[in-house]
């Protein structure tokens, strides 16, 4: 009854702090302005299903695609197991589902050697990260904690993979000297080449290799879980949603804004009513574009909690290629940093957001950044889970121009020669065709 009493308080323990983690994450990402993405109901199921169910995007590069759908199989299939542990752990059982029989061995073969992929793919992506030094996992806004978070999660896994095929080691000795509460149970195809490690165990140092497996992986689990929300790794589950709600608009259109489109339209109609407003634009907007991470969407900033920060868009940056600042990873990785920022402080002062004279523009994103993206696409392209670090620059882009004045100057002589010219050309429009007296 103690060991059942611990392992109570510790999944209830478990379970507290990561909805209270869960509860933070969404009111940070509920706290962007509202986007309706309540359309098309059923290609964005699709797109769920083939973007993060099928990871169809992470086979774009084989080698990682290949190793990051091994991990990501493995880990979710082999911790149906953890039903079976909750369930023994609550009420003191010991494999409660063998009466299955064949089936329950035939499932524990699976989960043994899909633990064995894990560690082998969890080995591969450690040397990549940390011997191979891959470019794009060397950049500087993964120096620090980044970098640490991903050798944690890798070692974690390894660990834990482990533990279970240790644990299943033990217990198949121990149901080979037919030791009390060990039922024959199970089909040990990878571990029993772990048996040798503990045949020479006595009894009691055989039950105690059991058990401390046992409740390692367990506690190693709920503190994976624990740990998830405040990781890269978060994306394990916002992958899903995220997908879903990805953009299925065409890749190069832009969001209009109401009250700048009603201006457009007075000007390109003398007729039009310019008292007429439209519904969307009852309440003018609070600012134009962007300059704070409250001024995105909450997809938007969903998008920056569920960055892998894998680095493909990165990599696939012709500006990054070049040798500019612009980083689309760290775009993502700078907004979650500022959204957790404020909603620290936010809570601090009783659930209401005072400005604390920072902001995403100029405190975490430079202009120099922004002004490098030519606006491409490749980043949102490449990115395994549909994030779009471009949606972000060009909203800032707009807070800078439109609020600020600030432009470089090729752009802001297009916007004079537009004024004036009514084209980006610095000729005015009967000119246009000049060109043509030379044929």
């Amino acid at each position: 009854m103690t060991s059942q009493f611990i392992f109570f308080l510790l999944l209830s323990a478990g379970l507290f702090l990561f909805t209270r983690r869960i509860l933070f994450i969404r009111k940070n990402i509920l706290s962007g302005r509202d986007v309706d993405l309540s359309d098309q109901k059923m290609l964005r199921w699709k797109t769920m299903a083939r973007v993060a169910l099928g990871q169809s995007k992470m086979t774009a590069r084989p080698v990682a695609g290949i190793m990051h759908i091994l991990i990501y199989v493995g880990f979710v299939i082999i911790n149906i197991e953890m039903v079976e542990i909750v369930i023994d752990g609550l009420l003191g059982t010991h494999r409660i589902f063998s009466f299955m029989g064949p089936i329950y061995n035939g499932l524990i073969g699976a989960f043994e050697v899909l633990a064995a992929g894990v560690i082998l793919a969890c080995v591969v992506f450690f040397i990549r990260r940390n011997v191979l030094a891959l470019a794009r996992l060397k950049s500087p806004e993964l120096r620090g904690w980044p970098s640490l978070d991903a050798n944690i999660i890798l070692v974690a896994e390894i660990l834990l993979m482990f533990a279970f095929l240790s644990m299943n080691a033990a217990d198949g000795i121990a149901q080979g000297r037919g030791l009390d509460h060990f039922v024959e149970a199970g089909s040990f195809p990878v571990s029993q080449w772990l048996m040798p490690l503990y045949s020479g165990l006595s009894d009691g140092g055989l039950i105690a290799v059991e058990r401390g497996m046992w409740w390692f992986h367990i506690t190693g689990v709920l503190a994976f879980l624990v740990y998830v929300p405040y990781s890269k790794h978060f994306h394990i589950m916002l992958a899903f949603p995220n997908t879903y709600y990805s953009n299925l608009r065409p890749a190069a259109a832009l969001d209009n804004m109401p009250t700048v489109t009603k201006e457009v339209q007075l000007m390109m109609d003398p007729t039009a009513d310019p008292y007429a407003t439209p519904a969307e634009a009852d309440e003018p907007p609070a600012r134009f574009g962007v300059k704070d991470a409250t001024d995105l969407t909450w997809k938007q900033l969903m998008d920056s909690y569920s960055c892998t920060e894998c680095g493909r868009c990165t990599s696939e940056c012709p500006a990054n290629q070049t040798g500019k600042l612009l980083s689309p990873r760290k775009i993502m990785m700078d907004t979650r940093d500022r959204i957790e920022e404020i909603g620290k402080k936010r809570d601090a002062n009783g659930g209401q957001i005072e400005d604390d004279g920072k902001s995403l523009l100029g405190h975490f994103i430079t202009e120099e950044e922004l002004w490098a993206c030519t606006s491409c696409q490749a980043c949102v392209q490449a990115c395994p889970i549909n994030i779009s670090p471009m949606g972000i620059i060009l909203d800032m882009r707009r807070s800078l121009i439109m609020e600020d004045s600030k432009s470089p100057e090729s752009i802001t002589s297009m916007f004079n020669n537009i004024e004036n010219n009514g084209a980006p050309w610095a000729f005015p429009a009967e000119s246009r065709s000049d060109w043509t007296n030379e044929l």
